[in-house]
């Protein structure tokens, strides 16, 4: 190798050497990476720029708008409620996502399905009171296995399926190929994650899950015309909230404490709440579940909810309100913003909310407009404005954001057009249609997982291009010496080397070629070596590199390189055994 070999190479080493030993971004360590390529001349501007464009990564963005709008529609809240529910811990909680999660990722793209689950499994993981740290992992590997049940379930079972056809000929293989591997496969990793992940994932809660050590009374209402009339407070999932709790009911007067599961909600009733802010911006998710106005539900105001969010604020000691009841000082009409709670001293005030006499230093929970922050700035009304960021789910859209989603995943299914035409298609219809706004459409789009999916191509292209990759598997299979299993087992283990540290795609591409001429010439059925490569390429465990799922879950769940070797490194080993026996029992070499 030339010194540009040798370069790519330290920089491939330095990086993960980086990743594992500090907490730098792997978005910093991966542009310091392609800096360094560009500046030395190893790769063109236009070569270390190039996964910018990459078509996959332009798709992995438009799903993360895609996931913004059935997040903001409520599409979300229609899978925790109706598919998740509520399990009894952390392997219950495990046990819910392999289903849908499997099933999905084995016919459609695995990628733009763990867009779509990443918010919703955040969420869920608050309401249940469970780390997404002990979840997010357990999601993108799902994804992964179930990616191998058929030939359309990965990007990469699709390129190499091409290009085995372009270099034999040959029909190439059909949909379900591949099940007879990856379906005992996918039911071995099941398994195995749920008997030891939950052990060996880290215990890391939200940074802000229990920061917010303000208790506040929240005061909602039933809406009259909403799906929770005639529900009990069990069905209606009021009563297994996590670090929030249903205080009281008021109903025409009266007050009911000591609230019963079975207690049947009317339209109108006032929910009293005791609880956290998070926890709070959970339960306004609730489709049925107002603000509670002054004098009973104001439907004008809930017809004009779109848009309008959570703001935290502090009383001022020049605020008119103070020394008056809620309901006296008319703070709708003078603020433009309805009181959802109140704390005092972090405390909880007991009592109607609508009765409570502010005073200054309370911090109150409102439901505001975005201008509401930008107005009380230059007002002396409140002091520390914080925008939570929470606005009102846009429930009538939920079912539509679902069509959207499904029609685009036919569409591309079915070969109409191509994924990312389709997403991108399904990005816009989310914002054309009010699934989701412009601003959270911007939200949405998580830049470090973005730049670091695109920095990682500067690597593996360099990699290729300097000769390193080929260097390093020709010789790995040499080790072989025509010996018909052991080089099975050294494809497997080549590609699943190389997949962690360039892109899964590329590693495969890069072996294909030099496996079909090595079985040519020692006239080898190629076909277990054709899926030893498929199933090595997708297996990337280890790393957060190695796999775009795995970049999109390390951030949400708040994961460090570390806790990906933990649990990745024996999840590699475990299901590089099985598919190697399998093959090996499976066919005759």
């Amino acid at each position: 190798m030339e010194w540009q070999g040798w370069l790519s190479l330290t920089l491939t080493f330095a990086a993960l050497t980086v990743l594992i030993t500090t907490r730098i971004g792997p978005h910093l360590v991966m542009m310091a990476v392609l800096t360094i390529l560009s500046i030395c001349g190893v790769l063109t501007a236009g070569e270390a720029l190039a996964g910018f464009s990459n078509s996959g990564l332009i798709t992995v963005a438009a799903m993360f708008i895609v996931a913004a709008g059935i997040h903001a529609s409520g599409g979300i809240d229609l899978l925790v409620t109706h598919v998740l529910g509520h399990p009894t811990g952390v392997r219950s909680a495990i046990s819910r996502i392999f289903t849908p999660v499997v099933l999905l990722s084995g016919f459609l793209n695995n990628t733009p399905v763990v867009a779509t689950m990443i918010p919703a499994i955040h969420s869920w993981a608050r309401k249940i009171d469970i780390p997404p740290s002990k979840l997010m992992i357990p999601l993108s590997y799902s994804a992964i296995l179930g990616g191998t049940l058929t030939m359309i379930g990965t990007s990469t079972n699709l390129v190499v399926n091409g290009q085995y056809q372009a270099l034999t000929g040959e029909a190439g293989f059909s949909l379900f190929s591949i099940t007879a591997i990856g379906l005992p496969v996918a039911l071995a990793g099941i398994l195995f994650i749920w008997l030891f992940f939950p052990k060996w994932l880290p215990d890391r809660s939200d940074s802000n899950a229990f920061a917010n050590l303000r208790e506040f009374t929240l005061e909602v209402a039933v809406a009259p015309d909403g799906p929770l009339v005639g529900k009990t407070v069990e069905e209606a999932g009021l009563r297994h909230l996590r670090r929030v709790y249903l205080v009281e009911i008021e109903r025409d007067g009266a007050i009911i404490s000591a609230v019963s599961s079975e207690e049947i909600l009317k339209g109108g009733d006032r929910l009293v709440f005791a609880g956290d802010t998070d926890a709070i911006s959970d339960l306004l998710r609730i489709h049925g579940v107002v603000a509670s106005s002054d004098d009973g539900y104001a439907p004008s105001l809930d017809a004009q909810r779109s848009g309008r969010r959570l703001v935290e604020a502090v009383v001022s000691p020049h605020c008119d309100a103070i020394g008056r009841a809620i309901r006296d000082s008319r703070f709708r009409d003078r603020y433009g913003a309805a009181v959802l709670a109140v704390a005092r001293h972090g405390q909880r005030i007991r009592g109607n909310l609508g009765s409570i006499r502010l005073e200054a230093g309370d911090t109150l929970l409102l439901e505001a407009r975005p201008s509401f922050v930008t107005r009380q700035r230059f007002n002396r009304d409140f002091l520390l404005i914080n925008d939570l960021d929470a606005e009102k789910p846009r429930h009538e859209k939920a079912k539509l954001s679902w069509v959207i989603l499904i029609s685009l995943v036919l569409a591309a299914a079915f070969g109409l057009m191509s994924m990312l035409n389709a997403a991108l298609i399904g990005a816009g219809l989310m914002i054309i249609t009010g699934c989701c706004s412009v601003g959270q459409a911007e939200k949405s789009l998580d830049l470090t997982v973005v730049v670091t999916i695109a920095a990682s191509f500067a690597l593996g292209a360099a990699l290729e291009k300097t000769g390193v990759a080929a260097f390093l598997a020709a010789n790995i299979i040499d080790l072989s010496n025509g010996t018909p299993w052991l080089l099975l087992i050294l494809t497997y283990i080549t590609v699943s080397l190389l997949t962690e540290t360039i892109t899964n795609n590329a590693a495969a591409i890069l072996m294909l070629p030099i496996v079909l001429e090595i079985t040519q010439k020692l006239s080898l059925d190629n076909e277990p070596f054709v899926f030893a490569i498929m199933m090595a390429a997708s297996a990337s465990f280890a790393t957060p590199l190695g796999y775009q799922t795995n970049l999109m879950v390390y951030g949400p769940g708040g994961y460090r390189f570390t806790d990906f070797l933990r649990v990745g490194l024996p999840m590699n080993i475990f299901i590089g055994a099985i598919t190697l026996t399998l093959l090996l029992l499976g066919w005759d070499l």
